[in-house]
């Protein structure tokens, strides 16, 4: 009885700092400068194409490189960011989508597009610093009740910058007669996204910590005293994740969630004026509309997801949203309706999109001790190269069997996300960490009680 008493009473210290709602704002803040930067240029390409005299493929590689450059390099960066930690990772990140900005201030002038592309290569290796960290975020600084939302908001940064990215470049870039004035809207382009990235990346050097001094949980507590991986062994473990059956198939559902939305988003602009002719404009506003219905709903399920702790049940739900959505998006275009097909895309969105955070969450569940960002590394990985599989394949399907059917496939793609969804194991083994955690302080506050 007495180890006992000694063993509860030498339970690690736990903390909750204010300033883990100042470290989310930050990654908010330039995540989406960063992903605003994936669509700055194909969603102008007429534009770019005249401005440059490119062909439209050498436009497609300024959001292609984004995709491409993520599963190559995500193995040793999931590495540096398990053993540098936060700070290093935002750093990157953060810095490297500066960086990515100011070269192409450089950039707007005839016969320098290889400036846009290195811009847009650095920016996509800072995106995979990027897009590693809401889990980690959420795991490092916040309350066990708090995880779920800390994560849903902070990929509210990527989804905002990714609709800003479907609107600011079209309106502030007209296809002038003059290239001079092409010239000057590029430039203030590329300036404003520049002179906004100044004290976004003053503030992560000077505001943004690798981790609280005390951690928030006992879970931390322990990852913090974990011995560190040396590269080899870190490939064993990242391999390991491999083994795992359930993560295996909610990675390919994810991958297949996610690179649908992305396939639709890149064609949207064709599946809406083979129904709705000369309707550029609505295409957009459809866009975006579908990227802020995913930012709502990532914010109502991740709330949900700290409130029920039902990861796998609410991962099912949203994808069956998905598919159902989808089947009616196919239908509405049928209907001659825009506000209808504004409305149904809309609710699209909603359950594609906000597959982000869901999907995050219950990765970490299912693999937990596993480090937040190797596992959230592997998801975006295969989701960036089924993006450009499925975008493919898409516009082939779409060019010889028009909207309807195309919609109708990836209905049918995102039907198989959703049976592959029901074999991930119900497992919740980062919260079993948190309730042992719980007792074990509510047990030790009785023991304090009697001693007194």
């Amino acid at each position: 009885m007495e180890n006992s008493l000694e063993t509860k009473m030498d339970l690690p210290a736990t903390k909750f700092y204010k300033k883990r709602w100042i470290i989310l704002l930050i990654y908010v803040l330039y995540s989406a400068a960063n992903s605003f930067q994936w669509m700055e240029y194909s969603i102008i390409a007429n534009i770019v194409m005249r401005f440059y005299d490119v062909d439209a493929s050498d436009v497609d590689w300024t959001s292609i490189i984004y995709m491409l450059i993520y599963p190559i390099i995500v193995i040793p960066v999931s590495y540096f960011i398990e053993k540098k930690g936060l700070r290093f990772a935002a750093l990157c990140g953060g810095l490297g989508t500066a960086l990515a900005a100011f070269i192409k201030v450089f950039s707007v002038k005839r016969g320098l597009f290889y400036l846009v592309l290195l811009g847009q290569g650095i920016g996509s290796t800072a995106q995979v610093f990027v897009l590693s960290l809401p889990s980690k975020i959420a795991a490092v600084w916040f309350k066990p009740e708090e995880v779920s939302t800390a994560c849903a908001l902070a990929v509210f940064g990527t989804q905002i910058g990714f609709a800003l990215g479907f609107v600011v470049p079209s309106s502030l870039v007209k296809n002038h007669d003059d290239l001079n004035l092409v010239a000057w809207d590029l430039k203030k382009l590329c300036w404003i996204i520049t002179i906004y990235m100044i004290p976004v990346g003053i503030s992560v050097i000077f505001f943004f910590s690798k981790q609280p001094r005390i951690p928030p949980t006992l879970a931390q507590w322990e990852e913090r005293h974990k011995r560190k991986l040396n590269f080899s062994k870190y490939l064993k473990h990242f391999s390991s994740l491999f083994s795992n059956h359930g993560f295996v198939c909610h990675t390919i559902a994810y991958g297949i969630n996610i690179g649908v939305f992305a396939a639709i988003g890149t064609l949207l602009n064709q599946f809406i004026l083979e129904y709705f002719p000369n309707s550029e404009e609505d295409a957009g506003r459809i866009g975006l509309i579908m990227v802020l219905g995913g930012i709502c709903g990532s914010v109502v399920f991740g709330v949900v997801l700290d409130k029920t702790h039902k990861y796998k049940e609410t991962t099912v739900f949203v994808y069956c949203g998905a598919v159902i959505s989808l089947i009616g998006a196919m239908f509405s275009l049928l209907s001659e309706s825009k506000l209808l097909v504004y409305i149904v895309f809309g609710i699209v969105g909603v359950f594609t999109n906000a597959y982000m955070p869901v999907g995050y969450e219950l990765a970490v569940e299912i693999t937990y001790p596993a480090d937040e960002s190797t596992t959230t590394g592997i998801l975006n990985a295969t989701t960036q190269a089924f993006g450009v599989i499925i975008t493919i394949f898409l516009g082939k399907f779409n060019s010889r069997f028009g909207a309807f059917w195309s919609l109708g496939s990836q209905a049918a793609l995102l039907l198989l996300g959703a049976v592959l969804t029901c074999f991930v194991p119900n497992k919740k083994l980062r919260q079993e960490k948190f309730f042992q955690e719980k007792i074990a302080r509510n047990e030790l506050q009785i023991l304090k009680e009697n001693e007194k």
